[in-house]
């Protein structure tokens, strides 16, 4: 009789490599998606401010947004394509900048699209007009 000890004996030792492979790719996963996560679930507040006053407007133009989403550029209602068209001749200027008043009621979406027009057509600087806190 031949003892068969050794090929009946259990491994002893315990292979953690596939575990490590797992866990690092869980980890590199967590790290990925966690900062599309956290924004979305969070109520944010954003502060109010004092506004700071411009020191240089002589190189500004005006847009008024009103309400209803209409544009006026420099006391002229403008389509957006027009507006496009004039912005692309303002922002060869240096030191071009356009100063955007937009109503209260105007919907972000609107607000974006001037802004994607401004951008896609040179404009660099833009600034938006607001009303300053009045203290009670």
């Amino acid at each position: 009789m031949t003892s068969q000890k050794s090929e009946d004996s259990l491994m002893a030792e315990l292979n953690v490599t596939p575990l490590v492979d797992v866990m690092l790719v869980l980890l590199v996963i967590f790290i990925v998606t966690a900062p599309l996560i956290v924004p979305q679930s969070m109520k944010v507040n954003l502060p109010k401010t004092q506004a700071v006053a411009q020191q240089d407007n002589a190189k500004n133009a005006q847009l008024i947004v009103e309400s209803n989403g209409q544009a006026t550029f420099e006391g002229q209602q403008v389509s957006d394509k027009d507006l496009g068209q004039l912005l692309k001749d303002k922002s060869s200027t240096p030191q071009f900048q356009l100063q955007v008043s937009a109503d209260k009621a105007v919907p972000y979406g609107r607000v974006a699209e001037i802004m994607a027009i401004a951008q896609a057509n040179g404009v660099t600087k833009m600034s938006f007009v607001s009303v300053p806190v009045t203290k009670k």
